[in-house]
């Protein structure tokens, strides 16, 4: 979903919009709907320990942490830790009446806790963003249940387009390696540039210059990535001459047990630790 169509639509939400979970994630999500257009009097947070940040758009005219009587909200968003889903979720029952959007973006937990942990009938739609939201580049994969309509599936595609790029799918099986993947994966990139970094001290250079080399390069080629037409293979072969340095690395990391075999092996884990969090 383009971010122009979201911005629209966000200035045009004319319930409110719960926030609960004011973290990093929950933080970038909302940093990008105010960007967006959202007006503060149409949002509600609520977050135990506000930092700062959240403290000054309470005085911009968002409600933090209501007390007294809860009114059906347009949308709610959760970006709490999943294990504490449980005392969290059902106390949100109030805000969501029979046309609400509940948007999640809890790893592990699935959509029928929150059916059997809301009112019935509740508009349910799954999501795993990553952290590269907090700069407006991130990727979200999101899951609808049964009961989303066509205009809240679209809500929540606004709401997750203000951080970044959208997927949907209908297979709620999928989101474990959606999360193990994308969600989990920038870990990967950075442990790449830690590591990087690591081996070019062991390879003589000085500690900073190895660190400012691995950083650029790493980010460098993710923005030729994200720009080129080409896939990761085809740029892959670009760099590398036959009999050259680039090919003498790449034996090694592409031969047995190498990094195919080793992210195939990561990512299982992660996969199978997203089922466990689901309980």
């Amino acid at each position: 979903m383009k971010k122009p169509s979201a911005e629209k639509a966000l200035a045009k939400i004319s319930g409110s919009l719960v926030l609960v979970g004011a973290g990093k994630m929950g933080s970038a999500m909302l940093d990008g709907w105010l960007a967006r257009g959202l007006h503060p009097k149409k949002l509600v947070v609520i977050e135990p320990e506000p930092g700062n940040a959240v403290k000054a758009l309470a005085r911009r005219g968002v409600t933090l942490n209501p007390k007294g009587n809860a009114a059906a909200a347009s949308a709610i968003v959760i970006a709490v830790k999943p294990q504490t889903a449980p005392d969290a979720v059902p106390p949100l029952s109030p805000y969501a009446g029979k046309n609400t959007l509940v948007l999640s973006i809890m790893a592990g937990r699935t959509i029928g806790f929150f059916e059997t942990s809301l009112p019935p009938g509740a508009a349910i739609v799954r999501a795993m963003p990553n952290t590269p939201a907090a700069i407006g580049r991130g990727i979200a994969v999101a899951c609808p249940n049964a009961h989303v309509s066509a205009r809240q599936r679209k809500l929540a595609g606004d709401l997750l387009a203000a951080i970044g790029t959208v997927e949907w799918v209908t297979d709620e099986t999928l989101m474990d390696a959606v999360t193990a993947l994308s969600g989990s994966g920038p870990a990967y990139v950075f442990l790449l540039a830690e590591a990087m970094t690591k081996a070019g001290i062991a390879a003589g250079l000085p500690a900073a210059l190895a660190g400012r080399l691995a950083r650029e390069t790493v980010a460098g080629s993710g923005e030729l990535l994200h720009r080129s037409e080409l896939d990761a293979a085809t740029l892959r072969q670009n760099v590398t001459s036959p009999g050259g340095t680039t090919a003498a690395a790449l034996e090694v990391l592409m031969g047995p047990g190498g990094f195919d075999a080793l992210l195939t092996r990561a990512i299982a884990a992660a996969t199978r630790r997203s089922r466990q969090l689901a309980g």
